[in-house]
């Protein structure tokens, strides 16, 4: 009996765009995705990552992947041991009262992610707050958006996010800053593009130390210097101040704390700033005229500003700007934090961190801890601090925290100075991990493992960057054992109850997600967030809604502060005397260059869901350091060759790209390349872990945001006498599998990464270097994975050299390759691979020891759009026979090859080819 194709409306797990999709599903199986057109955030665009999300949940895919059932150990040596939920919910639960009995409550923690949903993190909230009575319960959402948290506080009184996305169809100057926009929040960039096309007098500044694909369609780019930012801002209100278009009226109507600040801006003058900045005076000028001249001007702003060891006052610095001028409460204009995790501000709207209690509301506050407390029926929450992110990871390598709970995260890839973080986790009395994947770098260390429903197995809500609250409903049942996460926390809550409220009735009486979603809203009553006037009926049947909705509104609140009252004591919002330091970590001599990381367009995190999908690794197949071309020419250092990059944490050896967009001194490494893609030793003998083995941990003394960019770090060629890689196609049933067999042999070699690579079919591919050929039985272990143990297997080898060729043809075509020693015929070999074509020719070719490609071979290079499979070849080829302005080869590119015309990522990227060809025709 066939069983009827369904459609649900649900929200893309990714970025806190907040995109609205439609997920198609039949039976078990999610067959289908779109964008949903009727959703205010996306009007049914997608980007790369959302457009393939049913392509991470095929069943084949996430059979090899998912945590499926409860699974425990009972010591640290032993393995884990599939159990049932109750075994596996009574052993925590007993472990963690335990625990609390002889340590109190502060032994234990809670580390969770902004990507739950609104429901799973306040139950989690209430978990650890209101029954264990502590505060240690912290969430990746301190490395994205915890200093744009303590920004908005501190200068408008509240973490409300004042503008919209339909402001960038008013605004007349949109100053972005510290954001790759068109990679990080890629439908947000289709919007602004849509804005500019409309309105092409809008003028675009971007402030970016990299020359970005945002960048480049900027009518100005200030190329600071890195961590600069502060002096930038306090250098355009010197300005402002010089020139008298400062809106005083503004100031002294609604705001306070002016006077200071203009005694401190005083000493910030262009000559200064700009010497700081490593920009032009008169750049300096044109920015801060457009600033404050516009009708409405709007800021972006997200890690290039959070993630620093002074991210606070870098938002309070550009916020200052937006209330010096007023531009703020009206259409087009305000400060704007872009979210980093699709629910991050649901989390932040419950109250889910370490320093914050639901709805907006103060820990330090002891009338909010009363009214808390009173919404939860217990006697009181606990005032002491809890640890936040990195300060608790610390806590328990030193046994300060006995046990700790991670949630839909993976620490042991994203936090920095990572050596602490795997010393902490081996440390611990108990690692709970409650995750929908096996595969992330912290399921290791879990004692015990539980499985969680994700993607498409999830109902609740999330609310995005806008403040828009959406519904998500469930598409297809869970996997295996899997749970949802909230459903989780609560099955437990009730058994620790047993114990630390022994005879009392459950704090924890929801049988369902709304009845927790209802208790949240009960608890906004009254406050800046107030959405008393919604319910899961209006979401469903009126749509997403922005916050404020109070009970009896039809509608929620556009954009806030429009009257000028701020949620302050005295409704003034107030000025920040914000003063630049020095990046956390300087250069030197023996560190000179400066380390940036940041997110790559087609990847997400720690890619425990996009590393599945082949085809989003096309736009950046393997790890890579991307470097000035100049400085890697200076070093001898080549395209595509292997170098050391180290700080004074760790080293990991990299591929090195060349790159124009990065400055001459400084280098760039995609976030997500963490020990599950990239490892090795560095040489050091211990497994290196991935980028974050190199990032600081130093904090904000605001928000205690980690400073995950800026290290200080050398760079030099790894001059590793072997090399090796093989790569091949794998059946889709097992190919995810196999990769994971290979990340067992990643710590054998100095160098050792392992990605995927495909679109109809996966394949995977190896590689690794040392100073000296691995064994023979390593290598024919790996290759066995590959079908290269065959008869049939093609095979060359130079003993002499150190070369070998490994070959497995079928039906004329190459299914896998194996090379050691010399490279070069990679390339070639690969692109045969990939493209499926005839080696009937070529038989004796592909065991030559030659590093010729064949006659008439010609290598696709890079692919620019990922969903329709072009390569940068292809448009340089098709760029040959035509003329006329950008605007004109854009619209023919999209018409003959149509690179750009799906999810519109790629745009940017082709704007740039397209501009490097006018200037080399001009010059």
């Amino acid at each position: 009996m066939s069983v009827s194709p369904r459609e649900t409306k649900a929200t893309c797990p990714y970025c806190g765009v907040g995109c609205g999709v439609i997920i198609q599903s039949q039976g078990d199986d999610i067959t289908g995705v779109r964008g949903d057109p009727d959703h205010p955030a996306n009007f049914g665009r997608l980007c790369t990552k959302g457009s393939t999300l049913h392509l991470s949940a095929q069943r084949t895919i996430q059979w090899q992947t998912r945590a499926l059932y409860p699974e425990l150990r009972n010591s640290k040596d032993a393995p884990r041991q599939r159990v049932a939920w109750d075994a596996a919910l009574d052993h925590v639960a007993q472990k963690f009262a335990d625990c609390i009995r002889t340590h109190g409550p502060d032994s234990v923690a809670f580390y969770i992610s902004g990507q739950l949903l609104t429901e799973d993190y306040y139950v989690f909230n209430k978990l650890a707050k209101g029954l264990i009575g502590t505060n240690n319960l912290d969430t990746n959402s301190r490395l994205c958006m915890s200093s744009a948290v303590a920004g908005y506080k501190q200068t408008l009184g509240a973490d409300a996010p004042p503008a919209a996305y339909e402001d960038f169809d008013h605004c007349e100057t949109l100053f972005i800053a510290g954001s790759n926009t068109a990679f990080a929040h890629p439908i947000v960039f289709r919007r602004i593009e849509d804005a500019k096309k409309k309105n092409p007098g809008m003028r675009i500044v971007v402030v970016d130390p990299r020359r970005t694909d945002t960048a480049l369609q900027a009518d100005l780019h200030l190329a600071i210097q890195p961590g600069t930012d502060i002096a930038l801002f306090n250098g355009m209100l010197h300005i402002l101040l010089w020139e008298d278009l400062v809106d005083l009226d503004y100031i002294g109507t609604h705001t306070e704390g002016f006077a200071e600040l203009k005694r401190t801006v005083r000493d910030y003058t262009p000559a200064f700033v700009a010497d700081t900045c490593g920009i032009k005076a008169e750049d300096l000028q044109t920015a801060a005229l457009w600033f404050a001249q516009s009708k409405a001007t709007l800021s972006l702003y997200c890690q290039g500003l959070n993630q620093s060891s002074s991210g606070t006052a870098k938002n309070a610095a550009l916020i200052n700007l937006h209330l010096a001028t007023g531009q703020i409460g009206k259409p087009g204009a305000g400060p704007f934090s872009l979210t980093g995790q699709g629910n991050a501000m649901g989390g932040r709207e419950v109250g889910g961190m370490s320093n914050l209690l639901p709805a907006h509301r103060d820990l330090a506050n002891p009338e909010h801890r009363a009214e808390v407390a009173a919404l939860w029926g217990v006697e009181s929450v606990p005032e002491k601090p809890g640890k936040t992110a990195v300060e608790m990871f610390e806590a328990v390598r030193n046994g300060e925290i006995k046990m700790i709970w991670i949630a839909c995260t993976n620490p042991a890839q994203s936090l920095p100075d990572q050596k602490v973080v795997h010393e902490a986790l081996r440390k611990a009395e108990l690692v709970v991990v409650q995750e929908a994947y096996k595969t992330t770098a912290t399921v290791p260390y879990a004692d015990v493992l539980l499985p969680a429903a994700t993607w498409g197995e999830k109902e609740g809500t999330v609310t995005n960057s806008e403040r828009r609250i959406t519904r998500v409903n469930v598409a297809v049942p869970a996997m295996g054992q899997a749970r949802a996460d909230w459903d989780i926390a609560v099955d437990f809550a009730r058994r620790l109850e047993h114990t630390l409220r022994p005879g009392q009735a459950t704090l924890f009486p929801y049988q369902t997600a709304e009845q927790v979603w209802n208790e949240h809203r009960e608890s906004t009553r009254g406050r800046d967030l107030d959405i008393t006037g919604l319910s899961y009926r209006i979401l469903e049947t009126a749509g997403p809604q922005q916050w404020p909705m109070p009970e009896g509104a039809t509608h929620g609140k556009v954009r806030l502060y429009e009257d000028g009252i701020f949620p302050t004591a005295n409704g003034k919002a107030k000025f920040v005397n914000t003063m630049y330091t020095q990046v956390a970590e300087p250069v030197d001599a023996r560190y000179p260059f400066r380390l940036n990381t940041g997110r790559l367009r087609d990847q997400w995190h720690s890619m425990s869901r996009t590393g599945t999908v082949p085809q989003l690794f096309a736009h950046a197949p393997e790890p890579s350091v991307q470097m000035n071309p100049n400085d890697m020419e200076r070093r001898q250092i080549g395209e595509g060759s292997l170098v050391y990059v180290t700080t004074r944490r760790g080293s990991q050896v990299l591929l090195a790209q060349a790159s124009e967009e990065i400055a001459p001194g400084q280098a760039f490494i995609g976030m997500h390349w963490g020990p599950e893609f990239v490892s090795g030793t560095a040489g050091h003998g211990h497994a290196a872990l991935g980028v974050n083995a190199l990032t600081i941990p130093a904090l904000d003394p605001s928000s205690k945001q980690p400073e995950l960019k800026h290290a200080a770090a050398k760079i030099v060629k790894a001059d590793l006498a072997w090399s090796y890689v093989v790569f091949g196609w794998l059946p889709q049933e097992r190919a995810l599998e196999v990769q994971q067999a290979l990340r067992e042999y990643m710590p054998r070699f100095v160098y050792a990464s392992c990605v995927l690579f495909g679109r109809e079919k996966i394949g995977v591919l190896f590689r690794a270097a040392a100073h000296e050929p691995a064994p023979e039985e390593v290598r024919r272990e790996i290759e066995a994975h590959f079908g290269l143990d065959r008869a049939e297997v093609l095979a060359y080898a130079d003993a002499r050299k150190g070369n070998m060729r490994r070959l497995l043809v079928q039906q004329d075509s190459l299914q896998a390759v194996a090379l050691a020693g010399d490279l070069a015929a990679e390339g070639w070999l690969k692109e045969y691979l990939q493209n499926g074509q005839s080696v009937a020719s070529l038989r004796l070719l592909l065991l030559m020891p030659t590093t010729k490609p064949p006659a008439g071979f010609h290598a696709r290079g890079k692919v620019i759009c990922s969903c329709l499979n072009v390569a940068e070849s292809e448009i340089a080829e098709t760029l040959e026979e035509l003329s006329g302005p950008p605007e004109a080869l854009l619209s023919a590119l999209q018409g003959t090859l149509k690179c750009g015309t799906n999810c519109g990522s790629c745009v940017p990227e082709i704007k740039r080819i397209l501009l490097q060809k006018a200037s080399a025709t001009t010059q």
